[in-house]
């Protein structure tokens, strides 16, 4: 099947990939069932997913960031990976907690065991939306928050443990960019003098961001956020002293990294759903769905109408209905869900959920969006296009003018940021 899919080119705009491999890995697991393999040998190991499995798919999504379009919205950005991941956080914590307090669900939890799924299901892929690397990132920063307010107990929590909670939020995020900033400084000097061994240029280039990545989280800051910065920096300078081929090779064993990595959780993720012990409850599955919705879209909506104000380029409404239908859940929200504590009751019923939630909108929201972008004719950008030489220069040029002027009237705006 996965093979139909990169070659038939109709088979692949229909169906996404990552709902692809969902039904290989249900086909796969139901035969294996059907033979009596260990169950076990189809779980998802906490140490795999977060030390070997997430770092090329964040690596990728870092490395191959569209730099211009990020800074130029970078304000967007942040507003919507940060204050929107906390808004959907909150919102639907608060939501599941007032319908547990009434009886509607069939295992009891508290108020910081919520905070965590909630966490890990606000959690959205990033599926041609720039902010979405970040909101895992928040997503992440948050779910470890409450993982150890979960481990300290609700009833033991205390004034200062909220408040260090809230400072060590910030100090987690600007903790992990520093470290990956110093890593892509180091790895860019470095590459300027291998011309002598230019065989080991794209080692280097693999070595450095998972070294930021491992530094982060010994040092117990965000390891993603390392990475993340470390991929989008280091390019700038990284692919002008490399060659061609040196390039190239990186591009594509990149992507390849990225992709067995998502293959092999998807792939888990169909295991899991034949092979493992679920706990289904319908009131908790319901809700969930229809909270994730309702308050993606009230976010963006909000987030929109604010932003808005400040910008010159309004988000029009089909942009706010296209940012609220793309909010996919995918490998991180399933990799978190199965690493949450053993110690938590409510544990399988979160991961079923989760791995509902991941279904409903792979296969929904995923298997429509393209048709409905093309019906609503969508801009969209050409990622084989390959600018001029003149188009290169006008834009620099434009850009060099555009940071002089801000900096004459003595203002900090977006050209000045993107220069910087």
């Amino acid at each position: 099947m996965a093979g139909v899919f990169h070659v038939n080119k109709r088979f692949s705009e229909a169906l996404p990939d990552s709902a692809c491999l969902i039904v290989v890995g249900l086909i796969v697991g139901y035969f294996l069932v059907q033979l009596n393999v260990d169950k076990s040998l189809f779980n998802l190991d906490t140490t795999s997913f977060f030390l070997y499995l997430l770092p090329p798919i964040i690596f990728d999504a870092g490395y191959f960031m569209p730099n211009r379009q990020l800074f130029d919205n970078f304000d967007s950005v942040m507003v919507f990976a940060f204050i929107g991941t906390i808004f959907n956080t909150i919102a639907i914590a608060l939501t599941l907690h007032i319908f547990e307090i009434y009886g509607f669900f069939s295992v009891e939890f508290n108020l910081c065991e919520i905070l965590l799924f909630s966490a890990l299901i606000s959690a959205v892929d990033p599926v041609a939306v720039i902010a979405a690397i970040f909101n895992d990132g928040a997503a992440v920063v948050l779910y470890f928050m409450f993982k150890n307010f979960n481990n300290i107990g609700i009833e033991n929590l205390t004034f200062n443990d909220y408040a260090s909670a809230g400072a060590s939020f910030f100090v987690i995020i600007f903790g992990g960019l520093f470290i990956g900033l110093f890593f892509a400084v180091c790895c860019s000097f470095i590459t300027k003098f291998s011309d002598q061994v230019k065989i080991l240029t794209p080692v280097l280039i693999f070595a450095f961001p998972y070294l930021a990545y491992l530094t982060a989280d010994m040092f117990g800051v965000s390891a993603i956020f390392a990475i993340i910065t470390c991929g989008i920096t280091m390019k700038e300078y990284v692919k002008g002293n490399v060659t061609s081929e040196a390039n190239t090779s990186v591009k594509y064993f990149t992507k390849m990294l990225a992709q067995s990595s998502e293959t092999i959780i998807f792939m888990f993720l169909g295991l899991s759903t034949i092979s493992s012990t679920h706990l289904w409850d319908t009131n908790f599955v319901i809700i969930t769905i229809a909270a994730c919705s309702i308050y993606r879209t009230i976010g963006v909506l909000i987030q929109c109408t604010i932003l808005n104000q400040f910008r010159t380029k309004q988000f029009t409404y089909l942009d706010q209905f296209v940012l609220s239908y793309g909010g996919l859940r995918g490998a991180i929200a399933f990799g978190l869900a199965v690493s949450m504590p053993e110690m938590i009751v409510a544990k399988s019923m979160f991961v079923t959920t989760t791995i509902t939630v991941v279904f409903f909108t792979v296969f929904l929201q995923g298997i429509t969006i393209r048709p409905l972008l093309n019906w609503l004719k969508v801009e969209r950008l050409d990622e084989d296009y390959q600018t001029t030489l003149a188009e290169d220069i006008f834009t620099r040029y434009i850009d060099y003018t555009m940071t002089g002027i801000e900096d004459i009237a003595g203002q900090r705006g977006k050209h000045s940021i993107r220069h910087m």
